[in-house]
């Protein structure tokens, strides 16, 4: 392959460059679903309403610190055709003893850079990849369909960095239901915008 191809296939990362996302702290992640398809339920009355698939695809969340005992779960709402939730990594077992601290800085001096291949074990990126990976080997199984897509290949990830902002996000995500009439995820908003 020639440089110019590589350049071409290279997908360019939307994670903070040079940013150690195995290190204990708070992260807000939304991850959304193949071509933006409303797969798991719908909103009635400003709730979401989850269909099986919908509540596949909740189990296959909460069990996410049973594969990454670093890890515990925050906040979290499953949408028509998104997730948003709340990771907090500490440095070993999740326990209330042992809760992550905020980072001060999003950088920090001894940040590791980015492995150039593959996914650096228990991180954000190892978590949702292996979320991915078997909500998705779940449902192509139980609904036949193999080799179907689930999710979208990438996710979105905000480092929280202070408390204030740890609450505002946890506020965002449980009014999220209700806020959907005018979310930019809404299939009813993006067919307006065409």
């Amino acid at each position: 392959m020639s440089r110019s191809d590589t350049l071409r296939y290279h997908r360019r990362s939307v994670r903070l460059k040079g940013y150690d996302y195995s290190q204990p702290g708070a992260y807000f992640v939304t991850i959304v679903t193949y071509q933006r398809e409303a797969m798991f339920g719908e909103i009635m009355n400003g709730a979401m309403q989850l269909n099986p698939l919908g509540k596949l695809v909740e189990k296959c969340w909460l069990t996410i610190s049973t594969h990454f005992p670093q890890a515990r779960l925050d906040e979290f709402a499953i949408m028509p055709n998104h997730l948003h939730g709340i990771i907090l990594l500490s440095t070993g077992e999740a326990s209330a003893d042992n809760a992550p601290t905020l980072p001060t800085n999003p950088i920090s001096a001894d940040a590791s850079p980015l492995h150039p291949m593959g996914t650096k074990p228990r991180s954000i990126g190892a978590i949702i990849q292996n979320f991915k990976s078997i909500s998705t080997r779940l449902a192509n199984s139980l609904y036949f369909n193999p080799g179907s897509k689930l999710w979208h290949r990438n996710y979105f990830d905000h480092i929280i960095r202070n408390e204030r902002e740890l609450n505002d996000i946890r506020q965002y995500i449980r009014a999220n239901p209700i806020l959907w009439e005018n979310d930019k995820e809404n299939p009813q908003i993006l067919s307006r915008r065409d």
